[in-house]
């Protein structure tokens, strides 16, 4: 029997499994780098390791360290989560080298389906040679061999893009996966993501836990996932659980792994095997009743599955909250999470607890926030209201373009495809803040103010309103209210009460509350977040037209070649290359002009707001 586990990852996927261990009575090891010493993996754990490297995500690569950490710490088996070493067979040898148990498939299978360029040629598949690709091919996609999660990964729609492609797939690669091996595939335009989850036990028995639609997709990342996958042909499901149980059985797979697929036109076009649990699984957990990480346990004890698994029961969608802003071209945030709540009914997974720090080195998303109910109608509209009414107070998220994307028509409808984004992007992310959000700030801000001073800002004569300057999706405004003999008043509005958390507006005739809390110079008023603004601006925060700021803290890992004081640049023209939380962001020319001034070398940490360069137009 196993008794104690130790988890090879961190953050959301550590704090999942080590809540099934403590279910079962199993002790828990969490590792960790210098930079999450203190996250909350290590904090639920009942020991945690700390594993030494030059970067954070070089330390959990290091699969002889969480060998020794496991072996120090007393574990007697090692979980390997999802992502970092979760897909190294070499990694599985190790484990059990030490004569510790491996929850995971064994090291053969992962070895034949970990490297997508091996998978395919086992599934009769092979991919495109790089330097033979021609325009009739067009368009492909550049996929890192070892990874998922849309890291390494360019779709290619013009020849002469493809160097480029391959050198920056191959980069960021290297960087999350420890790997930068890279392939090219046909892209199959506006088809869906289906996959199958897929269990199998050390008896000979494989599972083939239906189907899970993966279509919402951004930049190639998964952002809403559900259970069963809708509006499939009984002939295209079934065709699919077939084929995945045959890539299982090919490789004599043991435990959760998922196969995927690209669907078409009525045909499944194979993808790939995941030889791990992952990030999506919560869905099929909710609609077979199961835990797969407490199957995955057993399975490595050695129990044997039933026959047949449970049968499915409803429909489970689950939504990806990531820390990122939209208006920025989607770059990853950072800062502390203040708070992360939602309703009681939804089920959520996160590595965060409030007051956490949100850093640069690793994957941006905050949690996952997954409803179940009987039909799918039911479970989205759970979800969207749940997501809605959840408070998300720190960095900018994508959460508002995840309640739209679930109310999207084309979604609700189950006729979205892997283009859905493409298409609608635009329109989800049009900001849309509830234009009282600004004056319930204000109100809060002067109530709290008369509460602590025990004083209000009545006068007996008649003044000048009181002004607020917020910004709000990047928006200035000003907000005016007064005090008077019997409360705060503001002009359109009956201001029934004001609270520093709570101000309740009646508006034509109808009461509305407004929750608000306040973090530095950030306001939250419901799902809207606030900056409040000085009444002056101040002189020394403006810099000269043409300036590149970094929007994110992170590394600079490249300079354009030959990229000096005083080069000549095409406006689109790549200047630099940023790193953090695992991607690579390109920091491009403004317009055409010179480079009047450079201001950072390679391998330079930068802040938020960092001056990078500055081109001079003309």
């Amino acid at each position: 029997m196993i008794t104690s586990v130790l988890v090879a990852n961190r953050g959301e996927i550590a704090c999942r499994v080590f809540r099934t261990c403590r279910e079962a009575g199993i002790r828990t090891v969490a590792v960790h780098s210098d930079a999450d010493a203190g996250a909350l993996h290590t904090r639920v754990a009942d020991a945690a390791v700390r594993l030494p490297g030059s970067t954070p995500a070089e330390s959990y690569l290091r699969g002889d360290l969480v060998v020794k950490a496991a072996v120090a710490a007393g574990a007697d088996a090692v979980h390997p989560g999802y992502g970092f070493l979760s897909e190294n067979a070499g990694f599985a040898r190790a484990v059990l080298d030490a004569g510790l148990v491996w929850i995971g498939p064994p090291p053969e299978a992962i070895e034949a389906m970990a490297s997508k360029t091996r998978a395919k040629r086992l599934m009769g598949l092979a991919p495109l040679a790089p330097d033979e690709v021609t325009e009739a091919e067009l368009p492909v996609l550049v996929k890192a061999a070892a990874g998922g999660g849309g890291r390494g990964m360019r779709v290619v729609r013009r020849l002469e893009e493809l160097g480029a492609a391959l050198d920056g797939a191959r980069a960021e690669a290297a960087s999350a996966f420890g790997d930068g091996e890279v392939f090219v595939e046909p892209y199959v335009e506006n088809g869906r993501h289906v996959e199958v989850q897929i269990l199998a036990d050390t008896h000979g028995t494989v599972w083939a836990l239906g189907t899970r639609d993966c279509s919402l997709q951004r930049r190639h990342q998964k952002v809403v996932e559900e259970a069963p996958a809708p509006g499939l042909p009984d002939d295209v499901a079934e065709r699919l659980r077939t084929l995945a149980v045959r890539a299982a059985r090919a490789v004599d797979y043991v435990g959760a792994g998922t196969v995927e697929f690209l669907v078409a036109d009525g045909r499944a076009h194979f993808l790939e095997m995941n030889t791990r649990l992952q990030v999506e699984h919560p869905v099929t957990e909710a609609v077979f009743g199961l835990d797969l990480v407490a199957e995955q346990l057993r399975i490595a004890e050695g129990a044997a599955l039933p026959a047949e698994p449970p049968p499915a029961r409803g429909h489970a969608v689950e939504a990806r909250l990531y820390a990122e802003d939209p208006a920025a071209d989607w770059t990853p945030q950072t800062g502390v999470l203040h708070r992360l709540a939602v309703p009681d009914g939804v089920r959520l997974d996160t590595g965060f607890a409030d007051g956490d720090e949100i850093g640069v080195h690793y994957d941006p998303m905050l949690a996952k926030v997954v409803a179940h109910a009987p039909t799918r109608a039911e479970a989205i509209r759970r979800l969207a209201g749940a997501l809605e009414r959840s408070a998300v107070h720190g960095p900018v998220t994508n959460r508002e373009l995840l309640v739209r994307s679930l109310r999207h028509e084309e979604f609700a409808s189950a006729r979205m495809d892997t283009g859905f984004y493409g298409r609608h992007l635009a329109e989800l992310t049009e900001p849309a803040p509830d234009p009282y959000a600004p004056l319930a700030a204000a109100l809060a801000e002067a109530a709290d103010t008369v509460a602590r001073r025990g004083v209000g800002g009545w006068r007996n004569l008649p003044s000048q309103p009181q002004t607020k300057r917020y910004a709000v999706a990047g928006q200035e405004t000003e907000v005016r209210y007064r005090h008077t003999r019997t409360g705060l008043a503001a002009e359109g509005v009956q201001v029934v009460s004001a609270a520093a958390d709570l101000v309740v507006l009646e508006i034509d005739g109808v009461r509305r509350r407004f929750e608000v809390a306040r973090h530095g110079d950030r306001v939250h008023v419901g799902a809207d977040a606030l900056t409040v603004l000085p009444r002056f601006p101040d002189p020394q925060a403006q810099h000269a037209p043409g300036s590149l700021l970094a929007p994110m803290p992170g590394t600079v890992v490249k300079l354009a070649d030959g990229l000096v004081t005083g080069s000549g640049v095409r406006a689109g023209e790549p200047l630099l290359w940023l790193e953090a939380m695992k991607m690579q962001h390109v920091i491009a020319a403004p317009a055409d002009g010179t480079v009047t001034a450079l201001h950072v070398t390679q391998g330079q940490q930068v802040e938020v707001g960092t001056l990078l360069a500055v081109v001079e137009s003309g």
